[in-house]
């Protein structure tokens, strides 16, 4: 199901065929097969305005859920950049060489992470992902040989900021993979199927033919589309840009 989500579109088409047809179910057969009369009506309208009050909460508390999620991976991106931008100007504090080797690296790197947040082709990424660990052992080998070479205050920053460089790029992935529970996913669709069944068998004579017994579906499946589309980072249309690290590649290779 974590797969079905990563892939709004499906969420939305799915979602909509599912909604449709516990609407149906409630307006066409469940209503014949248990008869709501006008005794009842009053326990119905209790019982139909509690199932969409839960159902609102839900939606509410995981869209909450799914804009912090997206609020965290912005400003771990943001503070991916500063790192790499902090341990390029410390690259100055070693000797010309290998400082010169260790800002060729992090340009690279910069890219690398830049085509990481862009890409969608899990083709690509498994290769973008090999090239990232290859630069992050090149750069914590320059890192060490300096402190090696020279065990200073100095050269303690130098490898403070490459390890602080390799946890940014762990915490940014690290949050790209905290999702929504999925039991929250399937607590929300089957209340939602149960609200879109009682919705239907409670429409009044031509209400069961009209559009406005469309509305709830609808309203729903793009209320949970939405929030999947910001809960995953590599699908659907909201996702993070990476301004700060476009920004940073932009000011380094000047």
């Amino acid at each position: 199901m974590a797969t079905f989500i990563d892939h709004p579109a499906y969420v939305l088409i799915v979602l909509l065929v599912l909604f449709a047809a516990a609407v149906s179910f409630g307006a066409f057969i469940l209503r014949r097969m248990v008869v709501l009369d006008d005794r009842g009506r009053e326990d119905f309208n209790l019982i139909q305005g509690s199932t969409l009050t839960l159902l609102a909460l839900l939606i509410g508390f995981s869209l909450s859920m799914a804009v912090n999620r997206y609020d965290t991976r912005k400003n771990l991106e943001e503070g991916e950049a500063n790192a790499i931008g902090t341990e390029y100007v410390r690259a100055d504090l070693a000797d010309a060489q290998t400082s010169a080797a260790m800002k060729s690296l992090l340009v690279r790197y910069v890219k690398v992470r830049l085509a990481d947040f862009r890409t969608r082709d899990p083709v690509e990424l498994t290769r973008i992902n090999s090239e990232t660990a290859d630069l992050q052992a090149q750069l914590w080998q320059l890192a060490t040989q300096v402190a090696k070479d020279k065990p200073t205050p100095i050269s303690a920053i130098i490898a403070t900021g490459m390890n602080d460089v390799l946890n940014s790029q762990d915490y940014s992935e690290a949050a790209r993979i905290n999702h929504i529970p999925i039991g929250a996913w399937a607590l929300m669709i089957l209340i939602g199927l149960f609200g879109c069944v009682i919705q239907g068998y409670g429409a009044k004579g031509s209400l069961r033919w009209g559009f406005l017994i469309t509305i709830l579906p609808v309203t729903v499946a793009l209320s949970l589309t939405l929030i999947a589309d910001i809960d995953s980072p590599r699908g659907g249309i909201i996702k993070v840009q990476p301004q700060n690290l476009t920004r940073l590649l932009q000011s380094l290779e000047k």
